[in-house]
C-alpha cells in the first residue's frame, strides 16, 4: 500500500498506464473474491462494505413502504439500519435466545406470501450462530445475506447457500484495509434489481449501456492502494493454505472450552461461526480490562454479551491471556 501511495504522490493518476494498472488489478481483485465465495467473477461487485452491499440490494429492488421482510432480531445494524430505513414491514423472527436448532422453523414462521425479501446474516455477530441459509434460499423469495461474519472466517459456496445477493467485509475475517468488500449477485438476479448507485464502472461505453454482471452494481471507486493492500491480504490467506479454516475452528472451540472451564456462561454453541460469546455482569469493564493487557474483545451494546474472535492466527497463548485477564 506504501509503494502504491507513493507512486501516487509521485507520478499523480492522470496517466493511462495508471488507469490500466488499476482496472487490472480491480479484475485480479474480484477473482480473488470469486474464489473465495466459489463463484465466478462476473457474479461479483467490488463495495466498501457489507453496509454498502445491502443498501445497493435493498435500494435496487425497491423495498419501501407497503413491502413486507423478514429478517431477525440478531442483525447487525449494517443489515437491519437499511431495513429500518426503507419503511418496509418488518416481520422479525426472535432468534437471539433460541438453540441453534430451533431457527429455521423460527424464520421459516415468519414468511407469508406477501414476503418480499428475506434479510439475514450468514453468521450472527451476536454470538456466531450459523443461521440456515441454505434451508431458507428454497422459498421462492430472494435472499439477502450479510456475510460479514462468513466470509475468510468459515468456508462459503454462495451458489451452494442458494442466495441471491452475500454482501463481504473485507476489513474483517480478509485481513483487508478499510473500506474493502464485495456484493455477490446471483447469475439470474441481475435484471430484478435496478441500478440505483450507478458508476464509471457500471456502464458498457460509450453508449451507456449497463454492463451484463454485476460489476453494474459497483457504485465506487476503491483506491489503488487499498486494491493492492487486499490483494496482498488474500496472498497472505493462500499461504495458509485451505487448513486456515479447521484451524480456526479449532482456535475457537478451544476458546469455548477454556472459557467454560473457567465458569464463564458461554452463549457460544459448538460448531458454529468463528465467534465465542459470553455473557458479563460488566461487559465495558471487562473489555476495558482485558485491552490493558492487550487482549482485543468487544462488548455489544444493550446485550451484556462480550465477544471474542478466533482466527487461523490465534494462538494458544492468546487464549490463555485472555481467561487470565477475565479472571482479574
Amino acid at each position: 500500500m506504501q509503494a502504491v501511495e507513493r507512486l501516487e504522490l509521485e507520478k499523480g493518476r492522470s496517466s493511462r498506464a495508471y488507469f490500466e494498472r488499476a482496472l487490472e488489478e480491480r479484475e485480479a481483485l474480484r477473482r480473488q473474491f470469486a474464489g473465495l465465495l466459489g463463484t465466478q467473477p462476473e457474479q461479483v461487485a467490488l463495495t466498501t462494505s457489507t453496509t454498502e452491499g445491502c443498501n445497493i440490494v435493498l435500494r435496487g429492488l425497491g423495498i419501501g413502504p407497503g413491502d413486507e421482510v423478514v429478517t431477525t432480531d440478531s442483525e447487525h445494524p449494517g443489515l437491519f439500519g437499511g431495513l429500518v430505513a426503507s419503511g418496509a414491514t418488518l416481520r422479525i423472527a426472535a432468534i437471539r435466545d433460541l438453540r441453534v436448532a430451533e431457527i429455521l422453523p423460527a424464520i421459516q414462521a415468519e414468511i407469508t406470501p406477501k414476503t418480499r425479501l428475506l434479510g439475514l446474516s450468514h453468521v450472527s455477530w451476536l454470538n456466531g450462530a450459523v443461521l440456515p441459509v441454505r434451508e431458507l434460499a428454497g422459498h421462492g423469495v430472494p435472499v439477502l445475506v450479510d456475510g460479514a461474519q462468513g466470509a475468510g472466517a468459515i468456508p462459503v459456496d454462495v451458489e451452494g447457500l442458494g442466495a441471491d445477493f452475500y454482501t463481504v467485509s473485507a476489513q474483517k475475517w480478509l485481513l483487508g484495509p478499510a473500506a474493502t468488500g464485495a456484493l455477490y449477485v446471483a447469475r439470474e438476479t441481475p435484471d430484478d434489481c435496478r441500478v440505483a448507485f450507478p458508476s464509471y464502472f457500471s456502464w458498457k461505453l460509450p453508449d451507456y449501456e449497463l454492463k451484463d454482471d454485476a460489476a453494474r452494481f459497483e457504485g465506487s471507486w476503491t483506491p489503488p492502494a487499498s486494491v493492492a493492500g487486499l490483494l496482498a491480504s488474500f496472498s497472505f490467506a493462500a499461504a495458509a493454505g485451505d487448513e486456515r479454516f479447521a484451524r480456526a475452528r479449532e482456535a475457537t472451540e478451544r476458546c469455548r472450552a477454556l472459557l467454560l472451564e473457567h465458569g464463564a456462561d458461554v452463549v457460544t454453541e459448538a460448531g458454529q461461526g468463528t465467534l465465542v460469546s459470553w455473557r458479563e455482569d460488566d461487559p465495558e469493564g471487562v473489555v476495558a480490562r482485558l485491552a490493558d493487557q492487550d487482549v482485543v474483545v468487544r462488548d455489544l451494546p444493550g446485550s451484556g454479551i462480550v465477544r471474542a474472535s478466533c482466527g487461523y492466527w490465534t494462538s494458544e497463548d492468546d487464549l490463555e491471556r485472555l481467561v487470565r485477564g477475565r479472571r482479574r
